[in-house]
């Protein structure tokens, strides 16, 4: 009997949180960085298009089973829409599919904005990563099919118009999971009767993750030049965020070595005191300021559903 293959790569864990570069795409910039990481495996959370710049999380080793919570985090862009044309991709990159000599005056996108706030019905570009019949619908419209993509509800929390001249108009949005900033472009230059395209894009924020832990591609390249691979890999590891700063939004426990054993081994442990907290269905445990578990809360318990090593 052969025995399992041994991973290749450094069992690191945690977060890495990249300023995406223009002109490149999130899957080449997570091999990047898990080959810049020697990790053993990478995940990101949430696409940014290649011509879209700025935040992407980007998960080492078991910060992957965290994936999801950073995935429904709100985000904010800030996003830059250009009037007179439409097209087939909704940004740049696409082929003019509508044209108009007319342009909104400050005024009329001002009187727009409360339209795209709150819940709205939305649909998907025709290239997006949206599963149509199994295939992705981008595919789809490269081999010059139209796609009947449904529309789906989105949530806006804030849409503010930073500044305008004739051709451009400039945004920031802060958004729920789901929402194309394409779509927005596209729907809000049919209602001004002008159409209109993505012309430029970036990514500040995905919840718990600002704009302070952003670290250049650029910065991270460069520690290359350290010959000793010990020195760099210590070096690149200073970037990286503990695997728990995923889960601020959950409630937190903080267990003993002999709590976080057990956890390891799949057991509940007893949450005893007037201070334990609530049955919830999600929480997180951690170990001298390591995650250790995600699980639930409930009859004076906390059970893990999910476990992670530590140190």
């Amino acid at each position: 009997m052969s025995k399992p293959r041994k991973p290749k790569g450094r069992p690191i864990s945690g977060w890495l949180i990249l300023d995406k570069p223009l002109d490149f795409g999130s899957t080449e910039a997570v091999s990047k960085i898990k080959w810049l990481f020697k990790a053993q495996k990478a995940g990101h959370a949430g696409t940014l298009d290649p011509l879209a710049s700025g935040m992407l999380p980007i998960a080492l080793g078991d910060a992957t089973k965290t994936v999801p919570y950073v995935m429904d985090g709100r985000k904010i862009y800030e996003f830059t829409v250009a009037w007179g044309e439409e097209r087939s991709t909704d940004d740049l990159e696409g082929q003019v599919t509508h044209a108009s000599d007319a342009r909104p005056t400050e005024e009329a996108i001002r009187a727009l904005l409360p339209n795209y706030t709150g819940v709205i019905s939305q649909v998907p570009p025709q290239f997006s990563a949206i599963k149509i019949d199994g295939e992705r619908a981008y595919d789809l419209a490269r081999e010059g099919e139209t796609v009947d993509i449904p529309a789906r509800e989105v949530e806006v929390f804030r849409l503010t118009l930073l500044g305008a001249t004739p051709n451009l108009a400039q945004f920031e949005i802060e958004c729920g999971k789901g929402t194309y900033v394409r779509s927005l472009a596209r729907d809000m230059g049919r209602d001004l009767g002008c159409f209109g395209h993505i012309a430029s894009l970036r990514r500040t924020f995905v919840a718990p993750f600002g704009e302070d832990d952003m670290v250049p591609l650029a910065d991270l390249v460069a520690l290359e030049k350290i010959e000793n691979e010990e020195e760099r890999l210590a070096a690149l590891d200073a970037f990286v965020i503990e695997t728990g700063e995923a889960l601020s939004s959950l409630p937190h426990i903080a267990v003993s070595d002999d709590q976080a054993h057990r956890l390891k081994m799949g057991n509940p442990i007893i949450l005893r005191g007037r201070d334990a907290p609530l049955a919830t269905p999600e929480a997180y445990a951690t170990t001298r300021g390591k995650l250790i578990a995600i699980g639930e809360i409930a009859e004076g318990e906390f059970r893990p559903k999910r476990v992670f090593s530590v140190g």
